[in-house]
C-alpha cells in the first residue's frame, strides 16, 4: 500500500492534543483540546479551508458562530461523529475538576452551513449514555450515531450506545467483548461497526478488530499479529477511518500511543508513527508505505491526535491535525495522506 503524505501547514492556533478533527467538504473543523495538561484551551472551533491537492496556502479561521452565548464549555477528549453539514460532538472532560460533562444524553451539534452551535437534548423519560471522556463516535452516513467506550468519573467502560438523530432518542446496544477501555476506534464500514485498539488502565490493546452486526446486536472478533510485522501493534488514543482506495474498503489505522507514561496523563508515553491497511473482504493488513512530497521529514510520531477521511480529486484522503507528541510537546501541524494506489 503506497502513499504520500503533504504538509498542509503548521498553526499555533492548532497546538493541541485530546481534540476532535472533522472533514466536510474541502473545510476541516478543529474544536477542544488542551496545551498545557488538564487544562482545556478554549472554546473555540477553527476551520482550515483545504482547497488545493498540494496543501499549499492554506489558512487557520476562527469560526465567527451566529450564538456566542450557546456554545459547548471548553472541554478535552469529546468526540465527534459527522452527518450532512452537521458535527455532533458528545461529553468530554473540563471544569477545574477536570470531571466528565454532565449534559444528560444531550449532544452539541455545530451546522457548518450555518455557523451555529445547538444543544440537542434527547426525548424525555428514557436511557442515555454516562458522561465520559476519551471515547470513540462514528456515524452510518443516514441517521444513526455510534458512541463507545471511553472514562466516566471512575474506570472505564465497554457499552455501545446509538442516538437516532431523526426521533432524538438513544438506545443501548450489546457491549463490546474484551477489556473496558478509554481511548478505543471505531468506524462504520460496510454496513457494520468496527473496533480496535484502546488501554484497559494497565496496559494498550492490540491483537483483534472487533465487528458488530447491527441486524443481529451481537459482536465477532478477528483477531491479527500485533507485532507491527504482520500487524498493527497495540495502541491507544489512535485512528480507525474507512477508506476507499481502488475500489475497496479499508480500515486505516495509524498513530496513537503503545506504551503509557509513568506520569499518566501530564506525561507522553511511547509514540508510533506508522499507518495499516485493512482489507476487510480479504481480511488482511498490509502496512502503508508512504513518502512526503517534496522531501523532508515525515509527521512526527503522536497520540492524542484526531483524524477524519475527506473527498479529494483523486480520492479519498485522510486528514490527521495535532495530538501529543513523544517528548510531551503538543503539535500543531496539519497533513493530508494521499493514496496511489486509487
Amino acid at each position: 500500500m503506497k502513499a504520500t503524505w503533504t504538509a498542509v501547514n503548521s498553526s499555533e492556533q492548532l497546538q493541541r492534543s485530546s481534540h476532535n478533527v472533522a472533514a466536510i467538504g474541502s473545510d476541516v473543523y478543529v474544536f477542544g483540546g488542551e496545551l498545557k495538561p488538564r487544562q482545556p484551551r478554549d472554546d473555540d472551533i477553527f476551520v482550515i479551508p483545504i482547497k488545493h491537492p498540494d496543501g499549499k496556502d492554506t489558512t487557520v479561521a476562527k469560526v465567527t458562530t451566529s450564538t456566542e452565548a450557546k456554545r459547548p464549555s471548553p472541554r478535552v477528549g469529546s468526540a465527534v461523529a459527522k452527518l450532512g453539514t452537521k458535527l455532533y460532538f458528545f461529553s468530554g472532560r473540563g471544569g477545574e475538576a477536570m470531571a466528565p460533562v454532565k449534559e444528560q444524553g444531550a449532544l452539541w451539534v455545530f451546522d457548518t452551513s450555518k455557523s451555529d452551535w445547538k444543544l440537542e437534548s434527547p426525548s424525555a423519560d428514557q436511557a442515555y449514555p454516562e458522561a465520559r471522556s476519551y471515547h470513540a463516535m462514528t456515524c452510518d452516513g443516514e441517521k444513526t450515531i455510534y458512541v463507545h467506550a471511553g472514562c466516566p468519573e471512575k474506570g472505564r467502560l465497554a457499552d455501545l450506545w446509538a442516538y437516532d438523530t431523526h426521533a432524538k432518542t438513544w438506545k443501548e446496544l450489546a457491549g463490546a467483548p474484551g477489556t473496558s477501555r478509554g481511548g478505543p476506534s471505531i468506524a462504520f464500514a460496510e454496513g457494520k461497526l468496527w473496533r480496535m485498539n484502546g488501554f484497559d488502565g494497565e496496559k494498550e490493546v492490540g491483537g483483534s478488530v472487533d465487528c458488530y452486526d447491527l441486524h443481529s446486536n451481537t459482536w465477532s472478533s478477528k483477531t491479527l499479529d500485533a507485532d507491527g510485522k504482520a500487524g498493527p501493534g497495540a495502541r491507544s488514543v489512535a485512528t480507525l477511518l474507512p477508506v476507499k482506495i481502488g475500489g475497496k474498503t479499508y480500515l486505516v489505522t495509524l498513530f496513537g500511543e503503545s506504551d503509557p507514561s509513568s506520569l499518566g496523563h501530564q506525561g507522553a508515553g511511547k509514540m508510533l508513527s506508522d499507518a495499516w491497511a485493512y482489507d476487510i473482504s480479504a481480511d488482511k493488513w498490509q502496512q502503508i508505505e508512504a513518502e512526503v512530497k517534496g522531501g523532508g521529514s515525515a509527521p512526527a510520531a503522536r497520540g492524542w491526535f484526531d483524524a477524519d477521511v475527506m473527498e479529494a480529486s483523486g480520492g479519498e484522503e485522510i486528514v490527521v491535525s495535532g495530538g501529543l507528541a513523544e517528548q510531551n510537546e503538543r503539535l500543531g501541524d496539519t497533513w493530508l495522506l494521499s493514496f496511489t494506489n486509487q
